[in-house]
């Protein structure tokens, strides 16, 4: 079968400023053909793709789609020759319907007024393309973000691209929905269309990829095919072989920092009781829905409780105070750092120095020179790659970020963390290198209870494993458990929820 080539880019460099992020990259997208991006985050490959769909311009090299160079000064251009792009950054309005989301800026009219009809079956052909039951008139920030990201890929879809760029589609999925995404991009290989695909997960691009470019630094340092052992591209990526992929470093117990009791939250979880001690990692496992994120944001003090009492190292905490929270030396990873955890347009320092503002300004005035001499320690300490330390923290890529978000509460000496999904869209290096930040805070005597959705995560970095189902705790394992004996308890609360919020009940992302 022939693949010709849809785009060619030719000795591509992109700086900002004096960093050079891509360096002479050179790489082919073929009609049918998945063609994968792999590096760690940082590495190059978003600013590549976003050259590719207009959002950049390459400072020197050429792009060439169907055998003739071609300028793409915006993504209009870049749709008018049939390249679509969804963004690890959702582009939806939560305010606007699926509908209107997935004709936003193509919205069709007649006689200068909007066709519904049209627009709606539009919308409806472009859901069913990726198997996605949901109203048509529901505003898309009433969605999770499983749901949300669907709608973007249904929305690049509709524009009939020749040739799809996917930054990290499946961060935030199910394995169904993955399974669901897998097929379409099946789908289109076989209509011819050219894909671009960024993924951290390593199997995920042995199952869907054709051909693998693997980025660091900015170079590609190697083109590989599919077949190619997990061990040597984490080596391609990361420049070293990572023999322990989860180094958990136990500590003997101390007391107990954290302790729950009888915590309840009508419609989101009841009844929760737990210690997690100094020294301790205790995991948060369990289906989609079963109260994870709601436990974790209760204890921060993000959302209301209706009763049940939190203790911090013995003492009471005041429930549904933020403030209160951090003053007891609790800091909270939120699921989403870039809607609840970070000031996008604020300065890596300016994000670092959160939760100390308050605690170090002098005379009511935030102390910024001491400010940003605490937080470019913290940041060499944790090694966030970045320009400056003045730098906009959007610019960094999402495992730095990740990390500017741990330094807030390694700056504010927090002695409990509180993660939900603590390295969700990062790659593997970037991983050790966070797991290396909670054994930091364990060895100093912290205690850290982490919900998450990859179960051998949770095996391989906690001390006990506590299992979500229902809203209820259904019981605590061993780190020697298995994947099954989770799951076995995370089904043991939900048959009365499936019947009520069947989408609820979805699979354990792995």
């Amino acid at each position: 079968m022939n693949h010709p080539v849809i785009m060619r880019l030719e000795g591509i460099n992109k700086s900002f400023g004096p960093v050079n992020v891509i360096r002479d990259v050179s790489l082919d997208v073929r009609a049918g053909h998945v063609h994968a991006l792999l590096g760690e985050n940082g590495a190059g490959k978003s600013t590549l793709i976003k050259m590719m769909s207009g959002v950049y311009q390459p400072d020197t090299g050429r792009v060439l789609v169907d055998g003739a160079e071609v300028q793409l000064p915006n993504t209009k251009a870049a749709e008018a020759l049939g390249i679509a792009t969804i963004h690890q950054e959702l582009n939806l309005v939560p305010t606007m319907s699926v509908a209107e989301n997935i004709m936003l800026g193509r919205t069709p009219s007649r006689f200068g007024l909007v066709n519904k009809k049209y627009l709606r079956n539009e919308a409806a052909a472009a859901l069913r393309l990726i198997g996605l039951d949901v109203n048509l008139d529901t505003p898309v920030g009433e969605l999770g973000i499983a749901r949300q990201q669907l709608v973007e890929i249904a929305k690049a879809l509709s524009m009939n691209a020749r040739l799809l760029i996917l930054d990290e589609p499946t961060a935030a999925l199910t394995g169904k929905e993955v399974d669901q995404l897998f097929a379409v991009v099946e789908d289109l290989r076989a209509k011819g269309v050219g894909m671009v695909f960024i993924s951290h997960h390593l199997e995920e691009l042995a199952r869907i990829a054709d051909s693998i470019s693997v980025l660091r630094d900015g170079n590609v340092v190697a083109e590989v095919g599919p077949d190619t052992p997990e061990a040597e591209l984490v080596r391609l990526m990361v420049g070293r072989d990572i023999d322990n992929q989860y180094p958990r470093e136990a500590e003997t117990p101390g007391e107990a920092l954290l302790s729950v009791r009888g915590l309840s939250t009508q419609g989101s979880f009841a009844d929760v009781s737990f210690d997690v001690h100094a020294g301790e990692v205790v995991g948060l496992a369990g289906l989609v829905g079963a109260g994870r994120t709601e436990i974790i944001r209760a204890i921060a003090g993000a959302d209301k409780v209706d009763s049940g009492e939190v203790r911090v190292a013995g003492s009471p905490l005041k429930l549904g105070d933020i403030a209160a929270a951090i003053r007891a030396g609790i800091g909270h990873v939120p699921e989403d750092r870039k809607s609840q955890a970070l000031i996008l347009d604020a300065t890596i320092g300016e994000n670092l120095g959160l939760a100390t503002l308050n605690k170090t300004s002098k005379a009511g005035l935030a102390d910024r020179r001491g400010q940003k001499a605490r937080a470019r320690e913290v940041a060499e300490k944790l090694r966030i790659r970045m320009a400056d330390i003045d730098q906009p923290i959007r610019d960094l890529s999402g495992g730095n970020q990740q990390k500017a978000v741990f330094g807030r509460w390694v700056l504010a000496g927090s002695r409990v963390l509180l993660l939900d999904e603590p390295t969700r869209g990062v790659d593997v290096g970037a991983k050790v290198e966070i797991y290396r930040i909670i054994n930091e805070v364990t060895a100093a005597g912290g205690a850290v209870l982490m919900a998450s959705s990859d179960l051998p995560e949770v095996l391989g970095m906690s001390d006990r494993v506590l299992v979500a189902s229902g809203g209820k705790i259904a019981g605590e394992l061993p780190p020697t458990a298995t994947q099954d004996e989770v799951m076995t308890l995370a089904v043991s609360n939900v048959t009365s929820t499936i019947t009520e919020n069947p989408h609820d009940f979805e699979e354990i992302a792995s």
